[in-house]
């Protein structure tokens, strides 16, 4: 556990933000314990929100029909990936634990968080076509969100005007993290903290804290493994797959729900 390697991908224009404080928070606490805590604070690195051709020193091989993932897959193989890009690479390469801090923007990450993950993510680096999701390039780091809403948590439930959390938090959670073989964490959700008072405030802090002091032993969230898919049939769950969970109440996953209920909470808190 000493040795572990945490990199914190942050994203806030200010020092004196609850996205800051929380920032800070994981710093300090997992540095108690041992680990080597990187920041990648991306305002202050005024980090290249757009994914162009930029990204690739030299001159790419096909101008006049650029295409970003296979330019930067084939730079990425011949180390010519931008100075910033490659540096990101690094940190994420040596970390063994990822915590994306943010405030949520209309029900995502930050642009800038987004040209990271766009840019740093690169194909070849991250993922390719036999190396996703299960048995992804990362299966052996774990990630998570930890993020602030400008919404109350009643909003974001089944029932709320904003929908069910767990259906937003799918496209990042699978879509992203999972896909490149993350082992997914429970996200760290603080609920509209600039509507709530300071003490409140404070609880919030001090029960991430709590976590945060047994967060390398928790397990991960649940995703439907690789090869429970079909490769020779478009991806589609394997027959003997959707018989065994034929009699369920709820759906496989969010996303592999087969038509069926969601499961409640299972992009939030794990074993569920």
């Amino acid at each position: 556990m000493a040795a572990t390697k945490v990199l914190v991908v942050y994203a806030h224009q200010s020092a004196g933000s609850f996205n800051s404080a929380a920032k800070d928070a994981a710093v300090e606490v997992l540095g108690a314990q041992g680990c080597t805590v990187d920041v990648s604070d991306l305002y202050a690195l005024k980090f290249k929100a757009t994914a162009t051709a930029e990204d690739i020193v030299g001159e790419v091989k096909n101008q006049d029909n650029f295409c970003y993932a296979e330019e930067t897959r084939l730079a990425w193989e011949e180390g010519k990936l931008s100075e910033d890009v490659m540096e990101e690479q690094r940190k994420l390469t040596q970390a063994d634990l990822v915590i994306f801090q943010f405030p949520m923007y209309w029900f995502s990450v930050p642009g800038i968080m987004k040209g990271w993950i766009d840019r740093v993510l690169t194909s070849g680096y991250a993922f390719t076509q036999e190396k996703r999701y299960s048995q992804g390039v990362f299966k052996d780091k774990k990630a998570m969100l930890s993020f602030t809403t400008g919404s109350n948590e009643t909003m974001f439930s089944a029932n709320g005007i904003n929908g069910d959390m767990n259906v937003t938090l799918w496209p990042l959670q699978n879509g992203i993290l999972h896909y490149c073989g993350f082992q997914v964490l429970a996200p760290q959700i603080f609920w509209a903290p600039s509507h709530v008072e300071a003490e409140a405030r404070g609880t919030m802090l001090g029960g991430w804290r709590t976590r945060l002091q047994g967060l390398l032993r928790e397990a991960p969230l649940s995703f439907t493994p690789s090869d429970s898919f079909d490769g020779a049939k478009g991806f589609q769950l394997k027959p003997e797959v959707q018989e065994k969970h034929e009699g369920q109440e709820f759906g496989l996953t969010v996303g592999t729900h087969q038509g069926k209920r969601l499961p409640p909470n299972s992009q939030i808190r794990a074993g569920v």
